[in-house]
């Protein structure tokens, strides 16, 4: 959904508060595509501060599918958003790309509420999904789910890497 940021523009100290439906129904990233299963209208509020620079506030809440760091299982997460941004609508597209204040969410004088969400999403976006704490993952040489069932496969095949640490310890087993 996009915003006409002009009758906020006009008038200093003008404050309007505004609920915006969110359009996107899925997060695509380098990482892959995730389903958003759930979402609330972004709740916005947008200040003249005067001299142009204009105060974007904003909350929502979303819930996103993301498959399990270990089991690869479907897990949704919540993303309660809560964000703030200052914007000198002063400078030109070049200037804000030079100031390394990268505003892509506007264009001209419109506010594309989408784009604005997506890069809070990314920022928010967590280092680890798990289903669970104690999740088991995959077996590494069938690719069984460990948290459903267990397999009879050879759990000692250890990183090829280490076979010069794994011959001192077993030195010193031996002792």
């Amino acid at each position: 959904m996009r915003i006409d940021l002009n009758p906020v523009l006009k008038k200093e100290k003008k404050t309007f508060t505004t609920e915006a439906d969110l359009e996107m129904n899925e997060f695509s990233s380098k990482l892959g595509t995730f389903p958003i299963v759930s979402k609330t209208p972004v709740l916005l509020s947008l200040t003249n501060e005067g001299e142009r620079k204009l105060n974007i506030s904003g909350k929502v809440t979303l819930e996103i599918v993301i498959p399990c760091s270990r089991c690869l299982e479907d897990v949704t997460e919540e993303f309660d958003l809560d964000f703030e941004r200052n914007v000198d609508m002063a400078l030109s597209e070049s200037e804000r790309m030079a100031a390394l204040d990268e505003h892509n969410y506007i264009d001209g004088y419109d506010l594309d509420v989408d784009k604005l969400v997506y890069g809070e999403i990314l920022m928010n976006w967590p280092m680890q999904v798990l289903c669970k704490e104690d999740c088991k993952g995959l077996c590494p040489s069938c690719g069984a789910n460990l948290n459903l069932t267990t397999c009879d496969c050879d759990s000692t095949d250890l990183d090829p890497r280490m076979a010069k640490i794994r011959d001192v310890f077993s030195k010193f087993k031996e002792v």
